[in-house]
């Protein structure tokens, strides 16, 4: 026990001796290993439903209904939920993801599943999710000061990274032996337990009385602070270039390697332990200064894609995505710590929403210009040219700081319940 005290470190011994954070965090890993039998479970429930020719087409709607329609909820809904406590947003967007993916078990099973009810009900599952996430980091900024908020982010991302290695794996193993409806049924399950064990968690009371929204309240809170505005673009564009890798890594890997699917899920558990070591690490760092963090793993997340271009073994191929995997593992969550130091925790999901429904939005996107990509120069030039663009962000974004604390000097670091500037930090 005490050789196991002093290898935690500090800031996640602290976190984690907070009851109510043990039983968040719990519950979202149980919930995000849920989400990883999903990847696997939602297309191949969808390629059953597809009628000869249309494979394509139905995995790729289906793909498609279970995350975009957040972006859609984020925004229309903002005049309702923007002031609902973080509590009840997590336990709504785990209800309703519960009943739609419970659904698509309970329909299948009585024979009365079909292509348009599999995407409508993935859909609506899909509705509150970005308002779901925002509840969960706004409970982690009304737990902890600002200096734990960034271990208490990386280890519910590192979760999530976890549940991106053993998710997919299980399902596998589940949908060879058991119907994948009930795989998704599973991860119905998953969230009934999420949403049931938050509304046991207990948060300091708030300092005085939440204001009442304006509409679209989250996207007006960004157009007030350009700080949080440009690191909403600069995350926004980075998840748009991230978008082609995954179209482009497939192709590269039957194409310039002369590789299986295997060898593709190989690739994509690499990844899932760099992020997982890289996750864990960042978040035990003593950091004051988050923005050059940030910019450096968009310049070191590019700087990996860019040898893509010339590669054609697997082994190094590898090596250089694990990399990949440790360099990006950190960005959700000193992204994520940016946002919480520089908001009002009560404009806060508003603002989450906000970029939740940005970021929800834009991979999708930068998959869709990644085919047309593929088309014109390569599997390998496609990831040569994302991480050159990539690369070419952090120095964009470099040059915007420098420019910023030359004309403003050193910005103040918002703590607590302070707004103040952040970009300079």
């Amino acid at each position: 026990m005490i050789m196991s005290h002093h290898l935690v470190p500090e800031g996640y011994r602290t976190v984690l001796g907070d009851p109510g954070f043990r039983r968040l965090s719990i519950a979202a890993l149980i919930s995000f290993l849920g989400d990883g039998l999903a990847v696997v479970a939602l297309a191949w429930v969808a390629l059953t439903l597809s009628p000869p020719g249309r494979e394509g087409l139905v995995i790729g709607a289906a793909v498609a209904a279970y995350t975009l329609p957040a972006a859609a909820g984020a925004v229309l809904l903002a005049p309702w939920l923007s002031r609902v406590d973080a509590r009840r947003l997590v336990s709504l967007n785990a209800a309703l993801r519960a009943v739609a993916l419970g659904a698509v078990t309970v329909l299948h099973f009585v024979g009365k599943l079909s292509v348009v009810s599999y995407v409508t009900l993935l859909a609506l599952s899909s509705l509150l999710a970005a308002w779901g996430i925002a509840g969960i980091y706004t409970l982690v900024s009304r737990m902890f000061t600002a200096e734990r908020r960034l271990p208490a982010n990386s280890l519910l991302s590192t979760a999530q990274q976890v549940s991106v290695i053993i998710g997919p794996a299980l399902a596998g193993i589940l949908v060879a032996n058991v119907d994948a409806a009930v795989v998704l049924g599973l991860d119905a399950l998953t969230f009934a337990f999420l949403g049931f064990q938050v509304l046991r968690v207990r948060t300091p009371p708030a300092e005085a009385a939440p204001r009442r929204p304006q509409l679209s309240a989250g996207f007006r809170l960004l157009a007030r602070r350009p700080h949080l505005a440009g690191l909403l673009g600069v995350t926004a564009a980075f998840f748009f270039l991230y978008g082609p890798v995954e179209v482009a890594l497939p192709l590269y890997i039957t194409d310039e390697l002369r590789g299986s699917a295997g060898l593709l899920g190989t690739f994509w558990t690499v990844f899932g332990v760099g992020a997982v070591l890289g996750g864990l690490l960042g978040g035990a760092l003593r950091v004051t200064r988050q923005w050059p963090f940030v910019v450096a793993i968009v310049a070191g997340w590019g700087a990996v894609l860019v040898p893509f271009g010339f590669l054609d073994a697997a082994a190094p191929a590898l090596l250089l995505f694990a990399l990949g995997g440790f360099i990006y593992g950190p960005f959700l969550a000193f992204s994520l710590a940016l946002f919480q130091n520089a908001t009002d925790p009560d404009d806060l999901p508003a603002v989450l929403a906000a970029r939740g429904a940005i970021t929800t939005a834009v991979t999708p996107i930068g998959a869709a210009v990644g085919g047309p990509l593929v088309v014109m120069v390569g599997a390998g030039g496609t990831l040569l040219t994302a991480g050159a663009a990539t690369v070419a962000l952090a120095g964009v974004t470099t040059l915007v700081l420098l420019a910023v604390r030359r004309t403003r000097g050193a910005l103040p670091v918002a703590t607590g319940r302070q707004a103040g500037p952040v970009l300079a930090e």
